[in-house]
This record gives C-alpha cells, sequence and structure tokens, in this order.
C-alpha cells in the first residue's frame, strides 16, 4: 500500500518549480542546440575585438548588410554596419517609424580578459627576456601561470601600414609562459590569500634566453630578443 503523502510533500508537488533539461522538454532541441554551438565555438576562436570585428563582417554581407555610406538616406529595410576603428560594429536595419517613436537596440561585447603589453614591453633580469604586462578584464591572475599562452595582435610599422600578429596558435609554433615557484620553493607564496599569491607586477612573459654573441654588450638576451623583433 503506497504511503499517504504528509501535507508538506502535497504543498510542495504544487507550488514548487520542478525544472527540466533541454532534452526532456524538446529531444529536438538537443541538435539545433549542438548545431549553433559549433557556430558559436567557430566565433569564440576570435580572441580579440579586431578579430571578431573581421569574423563578423563577411557574416553581415552574407545577410544582405552593406557598408555604411556617410550622408545616404536609407529607406525602410535597408541594412547596413559601420566599422569604428577596427575594434567593434554597429549593425543597424532601418525601421519604418521615426527615431522618435523608439528603438530597439541590443548590445554585446567582443572584448575578453588578457594580457595586454606595456608600451616598452621588453627587460631583461637574470639571463632571461620577458615581455611586461598589465591585465585588462576581471581575471585569477594565479591562473595564468605556467600554462601555454599565444600572442595575437596587430602591430603598427613606422610607415603607417599595420601587420597582424598570431604565434602560438598552431602546431609547430612556440608558445609562452609565465614563470611560478617550484612548490619546494613556495611555501611563502602558498601561505598567502589567493588574491596575492602572484601579483600584477609578476605577470611577466618569458619570453627568450639565447644570448647575442657580443662580450661587450651588457643585456645580451634583450638584444637578441630586439634584433629578432626587428
Amino acid at each position: 500500500m503506497e504511503e499517504e503523502k504528509s501535507k508538506g510533500q502535497l504543498l510542495a508537488e504544487e507550488i514548487l518549480r520542478k525544472p527540466k533539461s533541454l532534452g526532456e522538454i524538446d529531444p529536438g532541441m538537443l541538435e539545433k542546440a549542438s548545431e549553433f554551438c559549433e557556430g558559436y565555438k567557430r566565433f569564440l576562436a576570435n580572441k580579440t575585438e579586431r578579430e571578431a570585428v573581421s569574423y563578423v563582417i563577411p557574416i553581415l554581407k552574407e545577410r544582405g548588410y552593406a557598408e555604411y555610406v556617410p550622408g545616404k538616406v536609407y529607406a525602410a529595410g535597408e541594412k547596413f554596419y559601420k566599422v569604428n576603428r577596427g575594434k567593434n560594429i554597429l549593425m543597424c536595419t532601418k525601421g519604418k517609424r521615426p527615431v522618435i517613436d523608439g528603438i530597439r537596440v541590443s548590445v554585446a561585447h567582443v572584448d575578453s580578459p588578457r594580457l595586454d603589453f606595456k608600451p616598452h614591453p621588453l627587460f631583461e633580469d637574470a639571463g632571461m627576456a620577458y615581455f611586461k604586462t598589465h591585465y585588462y578584464g576581471g581575471i585569477k591572475k594565479y591562473q595564468w601561470t605556467t600554462v601555454p599562452l599565444s600572442i595575437r595582435g596587430v602591430v603598427m610599422k613606422s610607415d603607417g601600414t599595420s601587420v597582424e600578429i598570431r604565434i602560438g596558435e598552431e602546431d609547430g609554433e612556440p608558445s609562452f609562459c609565465i614563470t611560478d615557484l617550484l612548490v619546494h620553493l613556495a611555501q611563502n607564496q602558498m601561505s598567502k590569500t589567493a588574491s596575492k599569491v602572484i601579483e600584477g607586477e609578476q605577470l611577466n612573459i618569458l619570453i627568450g634566453s639565447w644570448p647575442f654573441d657580443d662580450e661587450k654588450v651588457k643585456s645580451k638576451v634583450k638584444l637578441a630578443i630586439m634584433a629578432i623583433l626587428n
């Protein structure tokens, strides 16, 4: 004989929410969600604002958007986009009613937590060359040590041209890292709180250790790196 439910059990069945997974609600949605996520993963591979904007433009053109033309009078339903310095993008579909009646705006950011190089990042210490960085966005600094890092960005040359840099993503390319203490040397470090284990000033990226062959040069490793970069 089934045990009689208590007053509380009956009330819980009546008023408490019983969340279900997507597969339980509509099994067919799982395939659609998976298909969407594949495209989203391709988008997330663009790790900087410039990369995200460049990735989006061909997709917009496929969907009928054209680059904004200043001074042009657009008809209702026309689609256009405007890129701001290569780092953000505005997309618009012209409505039928005047702006004074209201507009619909959807906003999303394309920046992400990262380490940026300081203006003069290269320095040498104890026979090693490093890049000084400052962190952008909310990060847990201790999570950024001893993991493979890549360098992505744009270098502006003295002649006004630019070069896109992406190193450390493909097989066979060098990767970079921020060094940390070995565990048997880290007794004092491990007694600190998480926010102090690694300070922002310690987020220096190891870039090289091969010295320039000249006994008269003081910063041999730094010079060797600069020779490669130039």
